[in-house]
């Protein structure tokens, strides 16, 4: 079963500098066997699988799989599935939106410089525990002082969001890998006025199979519902991968009640895939 394949990097300021997807086109016939075996060969963060929308008002399907397994929702791919689909041609039925079917429902993206998403609703928020709390700071090697604070802001892979003093406090965190358990930790932390960006964010997620994620627009979300507004403006720009190397820009903007996502996309590597 030979089927178009595009690898586009997501939130990068300039070539391969953001976090890759890999997106198989026109995937209706690929079985979730198939799916999660090409996802644990590409050992992305994320691979995903195009296919013919289920849902009324939608207008594509999105499978998203890690090495570890399916997720409802996560939003580099989400991106750069958008931009794989419009580039090889989909026609949205709005001029101005695409609206993507996953398990997290219909995700609006809205289109203009860039693509930008609408955050999902949180399907886990509000305090931490104290267990929790003393186990976050064990597998971020601080103390429960350094937790600036702290709030569940899931979306889909299971994100909790730490608050930290500062960008160079998140920059220079070296996690203790065996005490995460099934924990999935975002953290973040101010820039001075001045800064490469606003804030710098870090996504710790080795029960996907990923141990830090270069660039995260699912936790970004999760951080502007909980922050924006409030701790941070209510737009601002993330930078994330740093600590890898990279140099992934997210720019968040909380409108009303709704928190959009967004960032370049570009695609670096076409083709087919024999699945």
């Amino acid at each position: 079963m030979v089927m178009r394949f595009s690898q586009v990097d997501v939130f990068s300021t300039g070539p391969l500098l953001g976090n890759p997807v890999a997106v198989v086109h026109d995937a209706d016939g690929v079985t979730d066997e198939q799916m999660a075996a090409f996802a644990r060969w590409t050992n992305l963060s994320e691979t995903t699988f195009l296919l013919r929308p289920t849902q009324a008002g939608a207008d594509y399907r999105l499978r998203i799989w890690t090495p570890g397994g399916e997720l409802p929702f996560a939003g580099h791919p989400t991106l750069g599935s958008a931009h794989a689909w419009l580039e090889a041609g989909g026609v949205p039925a709005a001029d101005d939106l695409v609206v993507q079917e996953c398990g997290a429902g219909l995700v609006e993206l809205r289109r203009g410089a860039t693509l930008a998403f609408a955050a999902p609703p949180l399907t886990r928020s509000g305090p931490v525990d104290e267990a929790d709390l003393d186990a976050i700071a064990v597998a971020l090697r601080l103390t429960r002082a350094d937790l600036v604070d702290a709030a569940w802001i899931d979306n889909g892979p299971g994100w909790v969001g730490v608050l930290l003093a500062d960008a160079d406090t998140v920059l220079g965190l070296r996690p203790d890998w065996a005490a995460f358990g099934d924990l999935q930790i975002g953290v973040v932390g101010a820039y001075p006025a001045g800064g490469p960006a606003d804030v710098e964010v870090r996504a710790f997620c080795p029960d996907l199979g990923i141990t830090e994620d270069p660039v995260t627009g699912s936790l970004n979300a999760g951080i502007g519902q909980w922050l924006a507004g409030d701790r941070l403006p209510a737009r601002y720009v993330a930078s994330q991968g740093s600590a890898l190397l990279r140099a992934g820009r997210v720019h968040v903007v909380k409108e009303g009640q709704t928190v959009w996502v967004g960032g370049d996309t570009r695609t670096t590597i076409t083709g087919s895939v024999d699945l």
